[in-house]
């Protein structure tokens, strides 16, 4: 590969790293529609879709293990591709989460715990990870920081709105019969899940601005 075509690789990867991840928050966004509308269609269309994030991660995957394997980078490349990678299987697990939201929403009849702003979440989530491929783009290392700080502030609403479920859960009433019970406990152990994923997403961006802060300044602060 000479040595122009290599850097048309690396700003290729950069190029398909950003569209994969307007596909995850895409999906994403799609997800949580379903789940507030109680939409099927749009919930299918979101689990049959997976298969084309996969995809995108595979042929990423390849590409960064061939300028790996064939370019031998070094320093500032080095560091872009590793962080390429590692940024691939972050989106790549948002596509999962996302596929999850939709797959919560067939079964979700109503919503029980209407005090739990779960679109808030879902939406604060979804501006983090846009935040972070923004930094990403533009190499922007205070911006990572900021994300970091930023999960802080979600991972309290996801706090206060598991302990909202544990209250009204505890001072419910009129819920007697067996049958009645069991669903009761199937919609929160669903809004629970729900909640820990929509968390996940907000560490998942916290991931990308540690990969990318690394990129940028060879600083691994935010590495966990």
């Amino acid at each position: 590969m000479a040595r122009e075509g290599y850097q048309e690789k690396l700003q290729s990867v950069r190029e398909d790293v950003l569209y994969m991840s307007e596909v995850v928050l895409e999906r994403l966004r799609m997800g949580l529609d379903a789940l507030e509308q109680k939409e099927e269609d749009l919930a299918w269309d979101v689990i049959e879709g997976d298969h084309e994030i996969n995809e995108m991660y595979l042929e990423l995957e390849g590409d960064c293990v061939d300028l790996l394997a064939l370019q031998q980078p070094v320093a500032g490349d080095l560091r872009f591709i590793a962080a390429s990678f590692k940024i691939i299987t972050d989106l790549e697990r948002i596509g999962d989460l996302a596929t999850n939201l939709a797959e919560y929403s067939l079964d979700a009849q109503q919503d029980i715990f209407p005090e739990v702003d779960v679109q808030g979440i879902g939406d604060e989530t979804i501006e983090m990870v846009e935040a972070a491929m923004d930094a990403y783009a533009a190499e922007d290392a205070a911006a990572c920081f900021e994300i970091a700080d930023w999960d802080d502030e979600v991972d309290e609403l996801c706090e206060r709105a598991s302990e909202t479920v544990a209250r009204e859960l505890i001072e419910r009433e009129g819920v007697d019969s067996e049958a009645e019970v069991e669903q009761l406990m199937a919609d929160v152990h669903r809004l629970l899940l729900t909640i820990r994923d929509l968390e996940r997403v907000g560490d998942h961006a916290v991931n990308i601005a540690a990969r990318t802060l690394y990129m940028v300044e060879s600083d691994d602060d935010l590495l966990y």
